[in-house]
């Protein structure tokens, strides 16, 4: 297969009792089960464009990610009025896949409707004017120029679809105009790149329309097509209602037989939540918010793309609370360094990457800074990685358990690499390796083979517990 991801649903038996089953996963060239995590990547902002450079993706690498979400402006890839196809734009978005693969960062292309004069979601439903066909063909110039690129894994092709004024419930919508535009649109893109993956979304409720505090509409009808992800959003601020509504997601991966990648997530923080520690817009609010929603995810082993990696020079009025942003940094520049530290800690929390073989269970507990992976492993797979984030999670040092024989432990006042404490004869300890630059442990070769591991990170040096 050309792509470099094929997808595959995971069913795993639970194989202890203090983690939920995993049947969400990513299969990469070699099936290494992959936990994509990442950011969304903006091409512009409310000021204008954005530009970034490698040392914002050695950022991106540094906070855990090994994927982004790219958005497109659809007014620079259309025929839409006021659109045209901008070849400056092409080339600005070879640069950031370039940027990507350079910092091991794999692409997925998410069209929004931004940059044309009026996009109106009843006329394009109806189609009267052919907006699906220049709608597909601003996706065929991307699909094209990216068929064979490895580190494009696919295309979220419909983003927050709307119904808005529509005389029509939202299943109705979902089943008569937008379940037929998928399949067309997929069938047009397997056409050009047939193993890529394709990105699906439900409608996104108008304001004040909410199904159980979760205001995008449930899908309930299967697609029938290969190769699809399911890639809903949540921004959910209730810590009540976070479990309910991703177990909702959960039930409608299971009806497209599609894992789900959370293609955003995050509820925006306000101008105040910077300067406040408590009440219901301070920071000690949000980190709860954040860490009780990761904790689902981690649990259910889904991946996610976090909103925005982008600095704070502008907000929006869109929120009774005041100004807010969805922006991972406060400074006032496009590309930002200083970090909103109460979310950016939890969105970076460690996890493993890339494992050679099946990850049966993982969890970071944020209270003990401890993860615990469970997995089968397979050599022949070749190596795992594990982002542990120890700059910010372990200043103090972290200790490597792995089942009951082998720790490795890491100093940082000593700073010369891993160091070992325990380890049979039938283990090389060279075959443990952490990278401080990426903030990643490479496992080259797993102690047995085939076999049940249990993998643990603790804070501290030579910490047993």
């Amino acid at each position: 297969m050309k792509s470099i991801v094929c997808l595959v649903l995971i069913f795993m038996v639970l194989t202890t009792n203090m983690f939920s089953q995993i049947k969400h996963g990513l299969r990469d060239e070699r099936e290494r089960h992959v936990i994509p995590r990442g950011f969304v990547v903006n091409t512009n902002d409310h000021v204008g464009e954005v530009f970034f450079d490698s040392d914002d993706y050695a950022r991106m690498v540094r906070m855990g990610a090994n994927t982004q979400v790219v958005r497109l402006e659809l007014g620079k890839l259309s025929e839409f009025p006021g659109g045209a196809l901008d070849p400056n734009y092409l080339i600005k978005l070879d640069n950031l896949v370039q940027l990507g693969r350079h910092a091991g960062i794999k692409t997925v292309f998410k069209m929004t409707v931004y940059g044309v004069d009026e996009f109106v979601w009843e006329k394009f439903w109806l189609n009267k004017k052919k907006e699906h066909e220049i709608y597909l063909k601003a996706w065929k110039v991307i699909w094209q120029r990216y068929a064979d690129n490895d580190f494009v894994l696919g295309y979220d092709v419909v983003n927050e679809p709307r119904k808005l004024t529509m005389d029509i419930t939202y299943q109705e919508l979902t089943d008569k105009y937008l379940i037929p535009l998928y399949q067309r649109i997929i069938d047009e893109s397997q056409k050009i790149s047939p193993d890529k993956l394709i990105l699906v979304q439900s409608i996104f409720m108008n304001k004040g329309e909410k199904i159980d505090n979760n205001q995008y509409a449930e899908v309930t009808s299967p697609i029938n097509r290969k190769h699809i992800v399911f890639a809903p959003h949540i921004y959910q601020n209730n810590v009540d209602y976070i479990k309910r509504n991703m177990d909702r997601f959960d039930k409608e991966s299971d009806m497209l037989k599609a894992p789900i990648l959370i293609g955003e997530w995050g509820f925006p923080t306000f101008a105040t939540t910077d300067t406040l520690i408590e009440g219901n817009l301070g920071q000690l609010k949000y980190r709860e918010i954040y860490v009780r929603t990761a904790e689902v995810f981690d649990q259910m082993g889904v991946g996610s793309i976090k909103a925005w990696f982008l600095g704070n020079r502008t907000m929006q009025h869109f929120l009774s609370g005041g100004p807010s942003t969805w922006s991972i940094f406060s400074d006032s520049t496009d590309a930002g360094t200083v970090e909103r530290k109460y979310i950016t800690d939890v969105i970076s929390r460690p996890f493993p990457q890339t494992i050679a073989g099946d990850i049966n269970a993982f969890l970071f507990n944020h209270a003990t800074r401890t993860l615990d992976v469970n997995l089968k492993s397979d050599n022949k797979k070749g190596t795992s990685t594990i982002f542990i984030g120890a700059n910010r999670h372990y200043p103090d040092g972290f200790s490597i358990l792995i089942n009951d024989d082998l720790v490795l432990y890491y100093n940082p006042i000593k700073n010369v690499g891993l160091e070992t404490y325990k380890c049979p004869d039938y283990v090389n300890p060279s075959d443990y390796i952490w990278d401080t630059k990426t903030q990643k442990l490479t496992i080259l070769k797993w102690p047995t083979d085939e076999k049940e591991i249990k993998l643990k990170i603790v804070p501290g040096i030579r910490n047993f517990n």
